[in-house]
């Protein structure tokens, strides 16, 4: 019944009509006077981003709500993000647009327009002032130390080697955070590393108690390490600098009332980490084991049990489980001295998650049997140290039992008749037959030397100098001229900026891939109008551009191109996707090199 009811809601969600709306409680205020701005949307939403109040201050927000009501069957889910403004100067003011995701489209509410008298001074009650002051945290070190703080944690300090440990950076704040940057990752020297891949893109926020106090905590990193040798392993610190808003002395009697404050920059560190690492025991440690440590299983597929000789086999290994898959080398696979066996395709389906690294990897090996009979692939052993039981295991695949007819060819020819010649002609490899008719030999006494040949080679040498002589002045001649030089490579150069887009965009790294097309763009402009980079800007560009006789609507493709590069680098943008700006940045050069011309 429960999810019936589930499945009428979310059909009734996903047939309404997403919608993301600004309201103010009033267009006519005065200085000094709070009133309430609210972005709604009826529907789910991620990564809010509100406008920039600029000429007006925050007393609170987001004050974040959500409700959901069902009407005759009819299911209606909203979210509210309201803040508390006061204006800080008369006039008429604007509360720009804000930004929200759904299902991969960006929605934006439009502009208010806020008219703002001057107002009266407001007293501040002394009660609610002291309050307010008990709460806020001052400028000073220690009070930052006790409100910000940067910890390294792992599920586990006692492992063996080549045991996954969970590596998590975890911020805890009671503080305010305008901004922040990454100052050093630590190196974990001695660890073989993962990063924890398919976390959500919002930072997930949760209250945890330390050290009797609450705390505002996010995962900002996580890991998965592999330790690659025995020992204490020391994991060092990961060093962060925050923006932090904290309270400041009051200097009129608006701030006493409203409350001042000022953004701090401060460093934080987390502690070393040390990691005790046990040796992997000699102890009933199996012949083939190759270092494998987890919980895995195996098994083999074979295509086919009946082949004629020379014909190909397909032959699968797949590996399934959690653990360091990922370092295990190939596998020891014995097979019949008639086959001849190839190099394994190896394909991963591993996931890399808070519980581990976990999935499989296949192995598929290509063989060809060369001759006839009945023939048995052994079982496949493998062995690995599981660490729940603390003991190795050996896991084994099933043999498989291979008939081999007669081919066309076999390549073990070990004797031949007349009537076998068609055969080795065929075959083309091992045997020939003998040669018969003009062997196309030289009679004795005839030489190459003094021939026509002879002196005609002899005369090359001079002439060919001569050529590469005047070919290499040339090509001075030709680089001296630098601007040219530049001008000519131009589109080399960004085709390398854009070959490194492609891999980041396989890569799914989209903030690598903006930053590739955006300095390719510019590098070929660099180049192209023979300007400095630093020179560059949208007013050069644009001169540039005209002074070859480049036409208006291609100046401004390129123009969108730079802004949307330099937007994707710092938000996220859903007007093109990644590989429509490829090849338009693509489009862009190739048509400016057939306009210069």
């Amino acid at each position: 019944m429960l999810i019936m009811v589930l499945l009428l809601c979310s059909g009734a969600l996903s047939a309404q009509r997403v919608q993301f709306n600004a309201s103010v409680s009033g267009n006519d205020v005065a200085t000094g006077e709070p009133f309430r701005v609210t972005f709604a949307i009826n529907g789910n939403g991620s990564r809010f981003t509100p406008p920039d109040f600029t000429g007006f201050q925050i007393l609170s927000g987001p004050n974040v709500s959500s409700s959901i009501t069902s009407i005759n069957g009819n299911t209606t889910v909203s979210n509210s993000y309201s803040y508390d403004l006061v204006a800080v100067k008369e006039g008429i003011l604007t509360i720009g647009s804000a930004f929200i995701m759904v299902d991969e489209r960006r929605l934006n509410t439009n502009p208010i327009r806020i008219r703002v008298s001057k107002g009266q001074p407001m007293q501040q009650n002394s009660q609610q002032q002291q309050q307010r002051q008990e709460e806020m945290i001052q400028d000073n070190a220690e009070d930052l130390s006790k409100a910000l703080l940067l910890r390294a944690e792992v599920n586990k300090t006692n492992v063996y080697q080549g045991e996954q440990i969970l590596l998590s950076y975890k911020l805890y704040t009671r503080a305010g955070i305008v901004d922040s940057r990454v100052d050093k990752l630590p190196d974990l020297n001695g660890f073989w590393t993962e990063d924890v891949k398919n976390q959500p893109q919002q930072v997930q926020w949760r209250t945890e108690t330390y050290k009797g106090l609450k705390y505002n905590v996010a995962d900002v990193k996580q890991m998965i390490l592999f330790a690659e040798h025995s020992g204490d392993i020391k994991i060092n610190p990961f060093e962060m600098t925050f923006i932090v808003r904290v309270a400041a002395p009051a200097r009129d009697i608006m701030e006493q009332f409203f409350g001042s404050y000022k953004d701090v920059k401060y460093a934080v560190k987390s502690i070393p980490v040390v990691v005790h690492v046990k040796p992997l025991p000699e102890a009933g440690k199996p012949a083939g084991f190759s270092g494998a440590v987890g919980k895995f299983s195996i098994q083999a597929r074979l295509d086919k049990k009946e082949l004629k000789a020379n014909e190909t086999l397909n032959y699968s290994v797949k590996l399934t489980g959690s653990g360091n898959i990922k370092l295990i080398n190939a596998l020891n696979v014995n097979l019949p001295a008639d086959f001849e066996k190839y190099d394994p395709k190896v394909t991963d389906t591993i996931k890399e998650e808070a519980n581990g690294v976990r999935g499989n990897r296949t192995y598929s090996y290509l063989l060809i049997p060369r001759r006839q009979g009945n023939y048995t692939i052994d079982p496949l052993e493998f062995s690995y140290f599981d660490t729940s039981t603390k003991k190795y295991v050996t896991i084994a695949t099933k043999a498989f039992a291979v008939k081999v007819n007669k081919g066309l060819v076999e390549n073990n020819v070990t004797a031949f008749s007349d009537a076998d010649q068609k055969d080795i002609k065929k075959l083309d490899k091992d045997i020939r037959s003998i040669k018969t008719g003009n062997a196309g030999l030289n009679k004795i006494g005839e030489r190459f030397y003094g021939s026509q040949g002879y002196w005609l080679l002899l005369l090359s040498g001079p002439v060919l100098c001569a050529l590469a002589f005047g070919f290499r002045n040339r090509n001075r001649k030709i680089n001296s001229d630098v601007v040219r030089v530049k001008n000519r490579r131009a589109g080399k150069v960004a085709a390398r900026h854009l070959a490194n887009a492609q891999k980041q965009l396989a890569a799914k790294n989209t903030a690598a891939f903006y930053e590739a097309i955006f300095k390719g763009l510019y590098g070929y402009l660099s180049d192209k109008l023979n300007l400095a980079v630093a020179d560059l800007n949208k007013e050069s560009i644009v001169d540039g551009l005209k002074d070859r006789e480049i036409g208006d609507q291609l100046i401004t493709k390129l123009l969108e191109t730079l802004d949307l590069c330099e937007m994707a680098r710092y938000a996220p943008v859903t007007q093109l996707s990644e590989l429509e700006v490829l090849e338009k940045a693509k489009g862009i050069i190739n048509e400016i090199e057939d306009e210069i011309k």
